[in-house]
């Protein structure tokens, strides 16, 4: 049959008309509804509701179910009690106690509303105790909270109290017993500001000729002052060359950890450990070397070590092992002779520094090739050394201090130190340690920030001192302790004009804030920017600073016209 029929419909006594009927092919098998069947020929006819495509209900929006699952079975099942009672009434001819029964009365009838009422009564009390409970367990919840956050408050307090104390401890002992270049950088500070304060109340007390006798007699007290910080730096300059000995010797710990056997671990467990030559030799010779410096021990060991060291120098000949041979044979010849030990002091020490040269010749130990500050190559030492003008020596680039501003190589570390130590007498140790704190926190960025190693001592000191006057722009808190340089716009690299110096609780709170503008006032913005524009004007002067400012500008043009 094809899909489209023509079939022709009378409309009217003696008039037709052709209609276009659309065969419909569903594609599931049809319902058998009813029909019947022509005995003679054997054709099928069906009704007409499975012949036509079924009506669809229009969507009301509500979703329906069947009847099945909306109505309840219900099922009805006769029970019989176990045993069957009867009751017996009082009638004519038969009398019944009735001593024994009760007498119910009906109580107030209940209407739905008063019973509804009643029950909204009750939750209204439910509701009121559980609420009572809810309020109860919130507001103990936030005086444990305000317990706790109390608690860490006072905590906070006596650590920062703490570290204050430690702090100044730590300084009152450097400059008691100063060891390093900074604790003298401090008490020449200290000298300072207490020639001023004299220098001022003299001037403010006295005039004529007892100002000048004041003056004297300050002056005098000042080089007393500074000969006896001199006399503190012998010292100190003699326990560091100790110390330096010992820095060297710890070469050896090293080998000593280097010693140990290589090990790792097999595919059953086991460990596997297998000694190095170089490790063994630097082992060697750390354990002669404390031998040797090891004091009143008997003769017979003292001679036994100094021929174990014979042989191990006579491995190599060259003027070195020779004279080191040599003032063994003599202190060996010394000892037979009964010489007190007190005399052979000098010697003892000669020794020992002879074989602390001879450790440091990478062909006589290997291990200390790659630990030596001064390459063993003379050739190596062209490439970078610089002239110092002051001290008129050759030094390499590592003891010169560049300022980023600076178009020469200028002076030395030490010329630097000692041209302070004469003139100024500042102390730059507050300086370095926001330095190295800004630097610490750049390299956790890791987003390949180059400026801030570009920022010298000097660059930091002028950008702390002249632009943001030595105090956090939050509190004008002036202890450079407690300060630290940080980024003002956390999505951009550090660079003096894009910082800001805080405290560190203000700078903890300043990095976790997401939008600057809606955070902080306008005023505050607009002065901020201001220090900016002060920044960026004095180290657009600087060539290296200069071109990164360009390339960011740049940058920044490029994204604003994007």
């Amino acid at each position: 049959m094809p899909d489209i029929i023509t079939v022709s419909v009378q409309t009217g006594l003696d008039s037709f008309q052709d209609v276009l009927v659309k065969i419909e092919r569903p594609s599931y098998n049809k319902p058998f509804l009813g029909g019947f069947r022509n005995v003679s020929t054997g054709v099928e006819f069906h009704n007409a509701g499975s012949q036509t495509k079924p009506k669809k209900r229009p969507d009301k929006g509500i979703q329906l179910f069947c009847k099945e699952t909306q109505t309840v079975m219900e099922k009805n099942k006769p029970q019989q009690t176990r045993n069957t009672t009867s009751t017996q009434m009082t009638k004519i001819g038969l009398y019944v106690s009735n001593m024994t029964d009760k007498l119910i009365t009906p109580g107030k009838y209940f209407t739905a509303e008063e019973y509804h009422k009643r029950r909204l009564e009750a939750v209204i009390v439910l509701q009121k105790y559980f609420r009572r409970w809810y309020a109860i367990n919130v507001v103990q919840n936030l005086k444990e909270q305000r317990r706790l956050k109390l608690e860490l408050e006072a905590q906070e307090e006596l650590q920062k109290k703490k570290e204050k104390e430690d702090k100044l401890r730590r300084e009152y002992e450097k400059k008691l017993n100063p060891k390093t270049k900074e604790d003298f950088e401090l008490l020449y500070h200290d000298l300072e500001l207490w020639m001023q304060e004299e220098t001022e109340r003299i001037n403010r007390t006295f005039t004529g000729a007892e100002r000048k006798a004041a003056l004297c007699a300050l002056l005098e007290e000042e080089t007393q002052l500074i000969a006896c910080i001199g006399m503190h730096k012998l010292d100190a300059n003699v326990e560091n060359q100790q110390k330096s000995i010992l820095h060297l010797l710890e070469f050896y710990k090293l080998f000593l950890k280097c010693a140990q056997p290589k090990r790792w671990k097999a595919y059953d467990g086991r460990i596997t450990e297998m000694d190095t030559k170089d490790s063994l030799r630097g082992k060697e010779l750390l354990e002669i070397y404390q031998s040797i410096s090891t004091k009143d021990i008997p003769k017979d060991e003292r001679t036994s070590v100094l021929l174990t060291l014979k042989c191990t120098v006579e491995e190599h000949e060259c003027t070195l092992t020779e004279e080191i041979v040599a003032l063994i044979d003599r202190e060996v010849d010394l000892m037979s002779r009964g010489v007190k030990e007190c005399n052979l002091e000098g010697l003892r020490k000669r020794i020992c520094t002879l074989f602390l040269q001879y450790i440091k010749i990478p062909e006589f130990n290997p291990r200390v090739a790659g630990l030596l500050k001064v390459p063993q190559d003379p050739l190596k030492l062209y490439k970078n050394v610089y002239f110092c003008h002051s001290c008129e020596k050759y030094l390499a680039p590592t003891e010169f201090l560049i300022p980023a501003n600076s178009r020469t190589i200028g002076r030395c570390r030490s010329c630097y130190r000692l041209d302070n130590e004469a003139r100024k007498r500042e102390a730059y140790l507050k300086y370095r340690l926001i330095l190295e704190n800004l630097r610490k926190s750049e390299v956790d960025y890791q987003d390949d920030s180059k400026i801030v190693f570009l920022v010298q001592l000097p660059d930091l000191q002028y950008l702390i001192e002249n632009v943001w006057n030595c105090q956090s722009a939050l509190s004008a808190c002036s202890d450079l302790y407690d300060l630290v340089m940080v980024r003002w716009d956390k999505q951009r690299e550090w660079s003096p004009w894009n910082t800001i110096l805080l405290t560190k609780e203000e700078a903890d709170a300043h990095l976790k804030i997401c939008n600057l503008q809606k955070t902080y006032e306008g005023p505050f913005i607009y002065r901020i920017e201001q220090k900016h524009i002060r920044a960026k004007n004095y180290f657009s002067q600087i060539p290296a600073m200069s071109s990164v400012l360009h390339r960011g500008n740049n940058q920044a043009n490029a994204n604003s016209y994007k």
